[in-house]
């Protein structure tokens, strides 16, 4: 696999500046394309109104939206450098739904990490994303503007989410200095992470396989004490997770990871 085109979500909150320098970073090394996308619903009018008061309140709330995908488009140009091919997508729309659509052409698609913070309605989710898009989520931390991807932790789990993450991997494997294949919880003492590390080597990889120490309810928190450990800036793993009435629900490593993580953290589902 190769990275060509990189998609990154853009908001008005103070991360989005970060997180497209990151981005940009990503496609400058693998000579890519970079493409901004923000979206934003107008919100529903109050009950009880007259049709005069709904029209000018529908006015001023398209005039804000127009102003916040003007300055997201500023941020995105301002932030992104000038070695890169630059694209942009914006839309009258729910963020989540229209950033899954725009993915269709992007081999990466980079978000922040979860957050309470709404921002005006424009953040995506990075779980539906990642449940929803079919394609490789990065998910950054609040203030990463950079990926070395100098030393990686695949945690591996025997399954096709891992097996398709490892995959869209590749690139970054590829290029890293060492690589780290572990595997913990009830799955480590039956773990083919060696296979997995051997497999790596045959595309070039450093790769070695570690065997971890952790309760089930702890996987999440000793893969993440790993890395940090390892002064590992990239964590590969599979997304995990299924839908029930319309809303996802994560397995436990997953929901820990999109919520917690320090570092960059490369899924697929």
């Amino acid at each position: 696999m190769s990275i060509a085109s990189i998609m990154v979500s853009l908001d008005l909150g103070p991360t989005a500046a970060a997180r497209v320098r990151l981005a940009a970073g990503l496609a400058s090394r693998f000579g890519g394309t970079l493409t901004g996308v923000a979206a934003r619903k107008v919100p529903n009018p109050g009950p009880g109104e007259d049709l005069e008061t709904l029209q000018a309140a529908y006015k001023r709330e398209q005039a804000k939206l127009s102003m916040d995908l003007f300055q997201c488009r500023n941020l995105f140009e301002q932030s992104c450098g000038v070695d890169i091919r630059p694209n942009w997508r914006q839309a009258e729309a729910d963020p989540t739904a229209f950033l899954v659509r725009q993915a269709l052409a992007a081999d990466i698609v980079v978000v922040g990490r979860e957050t309470d913070n709404i921002v005006g309605g424009m953040i995506p989710s990075p779980g539906a994303v990642l449940m929803e898009v079919g394609r490789p989520v990065l998910v950054t931390p609040p203030g990463s503007d950079h990926l070395k991807a100098e030393r990686i932790v695949v945690a591996w789990k025997d399954a096709p989410e891992a097996r398709r993450a490892i995959s869209a991997a590749l690139p970054f494997l590829r290029g890293a200095k060492r690589v780290y294949v572990v595997s913990a919880g009830e799955e480590a003492a039956t773990s083919s992470a060696e296979e997995v590390s051997e497999f790596l080597a045959l595309h070039g990889a450093q790769a070695e396989a570690r065997l971890l120490n952790a309760a089930m309810q702890d996987v999440a928190a000793e893969i993440l004490r790993f890395a940090a450990q390892e002064d590992a800036d990239l964590v590969v793993m599979g997304g995990y997770g299924h839908s029930r009435l319309r809303e996802w629900l994560f397995g436990g490593v997953t929901r820990d990871v999109l919520q917690h993580s320090r570092m960059c953290c490369l899924l697929s589902h």
